[in-house]
């Protein structure tokens, strides 16, 4: 996976499942993925070591991950937008029961 199709992806799954994370954790990502901040400028910001602004990412990217493998909210999310809009191309109102399949 190329760098900004996993930063896209990273940046869609926290804002999904960002309110399972730490508050450390939101701060962390926040600076790093959006703010586009150094370890070292994080690092220096909380005053602690590059290594450990370092850990907390990767932590919650693996914590991104796993919530998706468990959860699938991005895999639904994107089922859901590709029948609207192929409903809406098909100008087809009756694909979207096919949502309301995906929710029970």
């Amino acid at each position: 996976m190329e760098a900004l199709d996993k930063k896209e992806q990273l940046n869609q799954l926290f804002d999904l499942y960002k309110a399972l994370l730490t508050e450390k954790q939101v701060l962390y990502f926040e600076h790093y993925y959006h703010e586009d901040y150094s370890l070292q400028e994080i690092s220096e910001l909380y005053l602690v070591s590059r290594n450990a602004v370092f850990d907390t990412l990767k932590k919650v990217e693996e914590h991104l991950y796993d919530y998706e493998q468990k959860l699938k909210l991005l895999k639904l999310q994107e089922l859901r937008k590709k029948i609207i809009d192929e409903a809406i191309l098909k100008n087809d109102v009756s694909l979207l029961e096919a949502l309301r399949k995906l929710d029970e």
